[in-house]
């Protein structure tokens, strides 16, 4: 393990690659990712306003020339295994829906309608509808349409009691409001919003661990009564409200969604070239549920910061003024870094890995 004046940086450490042994292949989505953009860069639509690989999609709104259309789609994930397990189902709707409402807020966008799908081997109405309520609730919470969606019953496609769940966002922003990487400089404060476990990401190594036959047993460290299923299961938070009352009082340059990839993937899309983010792992605390699986699975230091989002689900980068205001407009917000010059070669992201 090579460490430079205590700092562990993230391209120095060999990565043992759990996650993969776990089933998931980064390398592979990665790669997967730049080959859509090879198939898609033959042609583009004239009202599109950027290219795939974002966190959400602008189309330019027809009629008018000051606004887009945001979109995006996802699901979530093989957390939804746990919850088919264990017959708690109540959650995975807000999971959705709440996943896409971060990922289209990080271009500022205002949640306008939501499409859900929902896929089944054997079609169980009161699971379905269970399932369903979990969304509709959630729209409801952001004040956005779940305008239908798809239902598929495909036996021999999933095993019994299997389903998988994905869906759509579409919302809109102003053009002028779309946040703009160059605007980072070097100085620029990193605020971040805290995570509560997993929330949708990390789920395949996470089992991996974690076997079934321990997810009702005890995990006080979560809270007192709880199980390591109610850490497992426990709500993909939506930053929405948290955000938007940060950006009443201060200048948002740019923002991220910490999902699969964790920091070391999601910041370096909302950063200019010329810059990197320095995060103090120490400022924040990391759940409990990710750090039993740091624990039981000896995870190092890409390994950990690349699969999970280690506390932080999302980031907002500031100038250091501004993140004082933000601070004080959502309470639960923490400075956890700040912005650098990078250099040719340097790694985008550098994580200081907490004392001990």
């Amino acid at each position: 393990m090579n460490k430079q004046d205590g700092v562990l940086r993230q391209e120095e450490e060999p990565l043992r690659d759990a996650y993969a042994r776990a089933g998931v292949d980064i390398k592979a989505g990665n790669d997967a990712v730049a080959r859509y953009r090879d198939v898609t860069a033959v042609w583009r639509h004239p009202s599109q306003r950027d290219g795939i690989g974002g966190f959400g999609g602008l189309f330019a709104l027809p009629g008018d020339a000051k606004r887009s259309l945001v979109a995006s789609t996802d699901g979530v994930g093989t957390k939804i295994l746990i919850a088919s397990q264990l017959h708690r189902y109540g959650t995975v709707g807000a999971d959705l829906v709440n996943h896409c409402v971060n990922d289209i807020l990080v271009v500022n966008a205002t949640p306008l309608f939501f499409l859900d799908y929902l896929a089944v081997g054997k079609l169980d109405p009161a699971i379905a509808a269970e399932i369903v309520a979990g969304v509709q609730v959630a729209c409801r919470a952001h004040d956005a349409a779940l305008l239908g969606g798809e239902t598929a019953e495909m036996p021999g496609l999933y095993q019994p009691g299997h389903f998988d769940l994905a869906g759509t966002i579409v919302g809109i922003v102003d053009n002028d409001f779309v946040p703009e990487p160059a605007r980072v400089v070097a100085g620029d404060a990193i605020v971040g919003l805290p995570a509560v476990g997993l929330h949708t990401n990390g789920y395949s190594l996470a089992r991996n661990l974690l076997p079934a036959n321990i997810w009702n047993d005890s995990f006080e460290a979560f809270g007192e009564g709880k199980t390591y299923a109610d850490a497992l299961l426990a709500e993909h938070p939506s930053y929405y409200r948290a955000v938007r009352a940060i950006q009443a009082v201060a200048d948002v340059k740019v923002m991220a969604h910490i999902t699969g990839g964790g920091l070391l993937e999601n910041v370096p899309r909302t950063l200019p070239a010329n810059c990197k983010a320095i995060f103090e792992q120490s400022r924040w605390t990391v759940p409990p549920l990710m750090q039993e699986l740091v624990k039981r699975g000896d995870l190092r230091h890409e390994e950990r910061y690349r699969t999970f989002n280690m506390g932080i689900g999302f980031t907002l980068i500031l100038g250091t003024g501004d993140a004082v205001k933000a601070l004080r407009a959502a309470p639960e917000a923490k400075v956890v870094g700040w912005i650098e010059a990078r250099a040719d070669g340097e790694p985008a992201v550098i994580v200081h890995p907490a004392r001990v």
